[in-house]
């Protein structure tokens, strides 16, 4: 038999497509199966034993969704923050090695011949970034709110704890600001601010 089945694809989260494209499988209508008039080869299980096989596979239910990796469950922490300081472009979200990461390949595409002069693709992970967020963010706001900071710790009453990564990460997409990260200098940049940047090649 064949054709009873096509490949087409979907987006892996609709809500957030950053996580790009998934591929399906949908059926056909039996109108469209091709079922061929003979037997090709000896059959391996007779046909009661594959419908006995089924009813028990149907019985048990879906597997449980525990894997992380899955796409469904993946989760891009900096997904449309993070810019590319060699071409400008926005990174794109990739699964790495079980872990998130963002890559920007520079405009090239896997359907079109690569440029040879075209800059190596940028790749970064998440868990290399989200350390710098706190400095970041002290750099952000200020020299003069950093030193109150400070005096309230030392004074040790009143002092506020620093922003934790996610609570910068809802700072910046509050009020716009894009971090460009820029392979060949190895720095994290907050917005246009040439003051507001953490080396990152340094801290793993």
């Amino acid at each position: 038999m064949w054709n009873r089945q096509r490949t087409g694809s979907e987006l892996a989260d609709p809500a957030n497509t950053s996580l790009g494209h998934k591929s399906v499988q949908r059926w056909n209508l039996p109108d469209g199966w091709v079922i061929s008039a003979r037997p090709a080869h000896p059959a391996l299980v007779s046909e009661a034993g594959f419908i006995a096989a089924q009813d028990i596979n149907a019985a048990r239910g879906p597997a449980p969704r525990a894997d992380l990796a899955a796409p469904g469950n993946r989760r891009y922490l900096l997904a449309g923050l993070l810019a590319c300081g060699t071409c400008g472009r926005q990174m794109e979200s990739a699964w790495s090695n079980g872990n998130p990461a963002y890559r920007c390949r520079h405009g090239h595409t896997s359907a079109a011949m690569p440029d040879p002069g075209r800059p190596k693709n940028a790749h970064i992970r998440e868990d290399r970034i989200l350390p710098h967020l706190p400095t970041l963010h002290l750099l952000l706001i200020g020299a003069e709110a950093a030193t109150r900071r400070r005096r309230r710790t030392r004074r040790g009453a009143g002092a506020r704890p620093q922003a934790g990564a996610e609570d910068v990460i809802r700072y910046v997409r509050d009020r716009g600001i894009t971090l460009t990260y820029d392979p060949a200098a190895g720095t994290l940049q907050a917005g246009t601010c040439e003051a507001a940047k953490t080396v990152i090649r340094k801290a793993s």
